[in-house]
């Protein structure tokens, strides 16, 4: 679908930049930030209906090891959009650290990249991106273990609600973590993941035992648990 997004209203704090129908507005995000173009708080976005794409730009004032709790913030706020946006019979999960599930089944998910990897220096910008697929494609029945908004039976929906709705509710959640700490988005990431637990292939085989403080899995093999860092996330830059 080629016609172009209407224009999102973006909460008090937000600002909203277009970047085209087809260009990432994540990798538009990180370009800038790499050129010293770096606006805290402002929302690059794709103008486009078939799919809901952003990207946050933010300024922590953390060290990185407690400033990846943002992508934590980012990832609730879209459930919770979904959650006011879809019937109620729809089921919003996670993936660690950034796939997302509609209905058991794959649907878009999240990227992050930082100006260091270092987990304990300060970052100068920190960008978490958003893919949510809303219109379907074909008959659906290419590849099963994707699927869209549409297809799930958000009819009414559109791309322009989801980054409105994401907007502010990811909002709540960053002012909840800077003035709470990790402690409530763990517990409701927790509460959105439904392979803790259960055997995973990814990132690496082994039992999903939970997060640690920081949002990363405890991965759990043979006699041995080992963590991976949420920074895992990040994409180089």
């Amino acid at each position: 679908m080629t016609a172009a997004l209407v224009r999102p209203d973006f909460p008090p704090l937000l600002s909203g930049k277009a970047v085209g129908a087809r260009i990432d507005p994540f990798d538009k995000a990180r370009a800038e930030a790499l050129t010293g173009e770096v606006e805290p708080g402002l929302v690059h976005y794709a103008e486009a209906q078939d799919i809901a794409r952003a990207a946050v730009t933010l300024a922590p004032e953390l060290l990185l090891q407690d400033a990846i709790g943002a992508v934590l913030a980012v990832q609730i706020g879209l459930a919770d959009a979904l959650g006011a946006l879809a019937p109620p019979e729809v089921a919003v999960h996670f993936v660690w650290p950034n796939g997302l599930k509609i209905n058991g089944a794959d649907c878009g998910g999240f990227r992050a990249a930082a100006a260091t990897g270092d987990p304990a220096a300060e970052p100068d910008w920190l960008i978490v991106g958003l893919d949510v697929p809303i219109l379907a494609e074909g008959d659906g029945g290419a590849a099963p273990e994707r699927t869209t908004l549409q297809a799930e039976g958000c009819i009414d929906v559109t791309a322009t609600d989801v980054i409105e709705s994401w907007s502010r509710h990811m909002l709540v959640w960053i002012n909840t973590f800077l003035t709470e700490g990790f402690a409530p988005l763990h517990e409701a990431w927790r509460g959105r993941c439904d392979a803790i637990g259960e055997e995973v292939t990814s990132p690496e085989p082994g039992l999903f035992v939970g997060l640690d403080e920081r949002g990363g899995m405890l991965l759990r093999h043979l006699s041995t648990t080992r963590l991976i860092p949420l920074t895992a996330i990040l994409e180089e830059t």
